[in-house]
């Protein structure tokens, strides 16, 4: 098993893992840690291959699925004992993202051969998946949040990118990529970086407009 593999299937277990984690938030049964898990583990990487129009990789290996499942099982009967050690599921959900955005990165430049298109489906794969589990399990999006997320994305893909572009070794673009993410994600955990927001004056409510 190559690292790019490696990084896929710990990516796909990992968010898996964090979307089984807001199904016990939420205290779903069964059916929904499963769905969740699915969806979260997977959505970002299938989201991906739609758009570059190839066969989806856990329709053409199930193991993927069989992955997400084992998780929410998992998660299922451990859950008490990690759901207050929030700081333990921004973690696994940071190293989640860095793997995948090497992943969709790597399989953006395969297929298109564009280092814009990969780096796009890098960030698209590390985010898209995180983003539906919000959504489903009625929380804040992370888009919606102040803190570095997609950014790290950005640069997880950006860096393995560059270095494919630079002819280094393949192991070394992945690790490259992989820490890049990993230390933005990080630093937004740990020291709470933010990008500087929007400071003019907010928009007008529409029932405000003349």
């Amino acid at each position: 098993m190559n690292l790019v593999t490696f990084l896929d299937y710990s990516g796909v277990a990992v968010f898996a893992a964090t979307g089984a984690l807001s199904a016990s938030r939420k205290q779903m049964d069964i059916i929904g840690f499963l769905f969740l898990a699915g969806v979260t583990g997977i959505g970002g990487g299938t989201f991906r291959d739609l758009i570059l129009d190839v066969p989806v990789f856990w329709i053409a290996n199930h193991d993927y699925v069989l992955v997400c499942a084992a998780m929410a099982v998992l998660v299922f009967f451990t859950a008490h004992r990690v759901e207050s050690r929030y700081k333990l599921l921004l973690w696994l959900d940071a190293v989640g993202l860095a793997a995948f955005a090497v992943m969709g990165a790597s399989r953006g430049l395969a297929v298109t051969g564009s280092p814009v298109i990969a780096i796009i489906m890098g960030v698209l794969t590390a985010t898209f998946g995180g983003i539906l589990r919000d959504i489903l399990a009625g929380e804040p999006s992370v888009l919606l949040r102040p803190e570095v997320y997609v950014t790290a994305a950005l640069a997880g893909a950006g860096v393995y990118t560059l270095g494919d572009l630079a002819a280094l070794p393949p192991i070394v673009c992945q690790l490259a990529g992989f820490i890049a993410a990993l230390a933005v994600r990080g630093g937004a955990i740990r020291f709470g970086w933010r990008i500087p927001p929007y400071k003019s004056r907010p928009g007008r409510r529409p029932e405000d407009i003349p």
